[in-house]
């Protein structure tokens, strides 16, 4: 038997506070979400300011980064590249870029989805908030 990895509140909270404190450093207003291994919600903020849409969005790229164990990019790259037949994939629900896999000692264990500002930039907050736990 394997024992894993896996997130914990405390984790969820510093996740969480890092990625505002991207966000804010920047002027950005977004949504950060956190979800575990099987794309359970743990944690939202709506940033002040951050579009309601956000908060569909913001969970969504992040089960579906989770999911697929890679970055939600994966599936936009894809898209745009002609494969418009991933539209119907499956429990994939924003294949947007800003959906990020957290993943410790090969395990992944969560993801962080953020939405609210350009695609890149909401990765950029996603990876500033997994950086507080991976130090």
């Amino acid at each position: 038997m394997k024992t894993k990895h896996c997130l914990e509140a405390a984790d969820v909270k510093a996740i969480l506070a890092a990625a505002e404190a991207e966000a804010a450093a920047n002027g950005w207003a977004v949504t950060i979400a956190v979800v575990d291994d099987g794309g359970h919600p743990l944690g939202l903020l709506r940033m002040d300011g951050a579009a309601a849409s956000s908060a569909h969005m913001a969970p969504g790229k992040a089960v579906t980064s989770i999911l697929g164990k890679r970055e939600s990019k994966v599936y936009e790259d894809l898209i745009l590249g002609g494969r418009v037949s991933m539209l119907s994939a499956p429990a994939l629900q924003a294949m947007l870029e800003g959906g990020v896999p957290i993943v410790i000692d090969g395990d992944f264990v969560g993801a962080v989805g953020v939405s609210g500002v350009r695609s890149e930039q909401d990765a950029q907050i996603a990876k500033a908030g997994i950086a507080a736990i991976l130090g």
